[in-house]
């Protein structure tokens, strides 16, 4: 029996470090901090690691508008490292996302750490490098790139979530995110294993090879030789997303995770990575799996069944999200697992922006609905970590007062944190002026654009639903007499900032909102341009 080997000739990848900026900054910043924090006195440890975080972050920052300029010039025949990362203004806005993110768990870990006397460096490690995985989720144009920053992220975040070693409820939470999280994966690369067969093509040398770039993906669809094996592997993918961004009803770590784990890092946890898995989530399942054009080739085509496929399962999840979360929501007496629930509810509002983007039959309706997500998950990051700031501080050290009870009567003894924690729930509700009710109207209006009148019904209806859990909290502080004794607690220097900023935020994104979309909108619009 004879056998013959094909040879493939590995070629050598376009190596820029340039478009990689932003995430080689971070991960710089991250050991620098790490080795700093080796030599710095345990008092000075979570002022000089604080510091030289934000500095980090605020390179990346400069770093990301300084690409900003080149993104819309970059010309579809480039292919920086292979084709695996991507420089388009989603990836770099979905990044200021990210940034924001971490700069505000910084500032409010700060004075966590002291309170709990952990170690500020590595948090801060671990932080800038979770930061550096979501980047890389936005910046991946291949399967594997995704899942590489999807693991830097993960791993990091396990680790964060148990980060209170001595904490049973800590360690119980980092255990169930690992094992949940783990299981998700799984999902995530079978699928990517799927996606690799269903679009092999014969290369020269005889072998049939399969691809997981997205661009060449969307490129194979409709000439896919086994078309079970690729809805197979978009299902599989679109399960892995569904963990990791909360949809129900692979919701089910979110609340445990998020109870157990130290309040900054549910903070966190419930806004980067949030955005991030958003980010690849959007990235795979409008470039890979696109609109193939349903409007452009034949309905029998695999890539026009691919696409209603998706699409029908991601506005059946948007609904079952959103209720799942608002009503489970309504019986919780926990603050941080009643805020777990509305993120879950929060991830459906996001997820019917996603619907219309997908639904999309031309690009400029698929610019604004793409650019009503990124801004969503923007006001959505602001507003929630401005809440979890309050209730860290509340709850002080070891997690002590997270009850709804705990609440009772701080209205009047502690007014400036009452009213804040207040404008940051009526926000999570979506009362008029606050940036909360501005993301609901872009990502109600791009679903309304392309006819899902009923799922908006929907999304109305449950926002009418969470007025209850988001007004007790309220009502609680304000017309409810304490009966316990009450300290009103000092506002250290960092919570301070991150509360002004926050606060801030909520009212500049509520009452000047057209800024911030326009360039989102602007950005998209560069991305899909693009692609055609």
């Amino acid at each position: 029996m004879n056998l013959t080997l094909a040879v493939i000739k590995p070629s050598a990848p376009d190596v820029d470090f340039g478009i990689l900026t932003p995430e080689l900054i971070l991960a710089v910043a991250g050991v620098v901090v790490m080795l700093v924090d080796a030599f710095t006195r345990r008092k000075a440890q979570r002022w000089v690691t604080g510091a030289l975080s934000l500095a980090g972050l605020a390179g990346a920052a400069a770093a990301t508008v300084w690409l900003w300029g080149d993104a819309g010039a970059v010309q579809p025949t480039a292919q920086p490292w292979g084709g695996m990362i991507a420089l388009d203004p989603l990836r770099l806005s979905f990044t200021l996302v990210f940034v924001v993110v971490a700069a505000l768990t910084v500032l409010v870990s700060m004075i966590w750490v002291e309170w709990e006397g952990l170690p500020a460096g590595e948090f801060h490690t671990l932080l800038l490098f979770a930061t550096v995985g979501m980047m890389l989720m936005a910046a991946g144009n291949d399967l594997v790139m995704i899942f590489l920053g999807l693991e830097i992220l993960s791993i990091a975040t396990y680790v964060m979530a148990g980060f209170r070693r001595s904490d049973v409820r800590s360690n119980e939470s980092s255990l169930k995110y690992f094992i949940l999280g783990s299981f998700s994966s799984a999902f995530l690369l079978f699928g990517i294993a799927l996606v690799y067969g269903a679009t092999a093509k014969a290369i020269p040398g005889g072998v049939m090879a399969g691809t997981t770039n997205l661009s060449v993906i969307a490129e194979r669809i409709n000439d896919s030789l086994y078309p079970p094996l690729l809805f197979a592997g978009a299902a599989m993918l679109l399960i892995g997303f569904g963990f990791k961004v909360a949809l129900a009803p692979f919701h089910v770590w979110t609340p445990d995770v998020y109870e157990g784990a130290p309040t900054p890092v549910t903070a966190f946890m419930a806004a980067g990575p949030k955005a991030a898995g958003f980010a690849a989530f959007m990235r795979v399942f409008l470039f890979a799996f696109p609109l193939v054009a349903a409007a452009a080739t034949a309905k029998s085509a695999t890539g026009a069944q691919l696409h209603s496929a998706w699409l029908d399962a991601l506005w059946l999840l948007a609904i079952l999200t959103m209720s799942v979360g608002n009503v489970v929501a309504l019986v919780q007496t926990n603050v941080k697992r009643m805020l777990a629930y509305s993120s879950i509810a929060h991830a459906g509002y996001a997820l019917t922006g996603f619907v219309a983007a997908g639904a999309a039959v031309d690009t400029t309706r698929r610019d604004g609905a793409v650019a009503a997500v990124v801004f969503y998950l923007l006001v959505y990051a602001v507003m929630n970590l401005g809440a979890f700031a309050v209730v860290t501080l509340i709850a002080r050290s070891g997690d002590r007062r997270t009850d709804v009870e705990d609440y009772r009567g701080i209205g009047f003894q502690s007014p400036a944190l009452s009213l804040t924690l207040s404008l940051f729930l009526l926000s999570l509700l979506g009362v008029p002026l606050t940036a909360g009710f501005m993301g609901k109207v872009v990502v109600f209006s791009a679903a309304l654009s392309e006819g899902y009148l009923w799922l908006v019904i929907i999304g109305v209806l449950n926002t009418a639903i969470s007025v209850y859990y988001y007004l007790r909290l309220v009502v609680v502080m304000f017309f409810r007499e304490r009966t316990t004794e009450w300290h009103s607690p000092r506002i250290p220097a960092s919570l301070a900032v991150a509360l002004v900023l926050t606060v801030g935020g909520v009212l500049y994104l509520g009452l000047f909102p057209d800024g911030v979309i326009n360039a989102f909108r602007a950005a998209q619009w560069s991305v899909i341009s693009s692609l055609r």
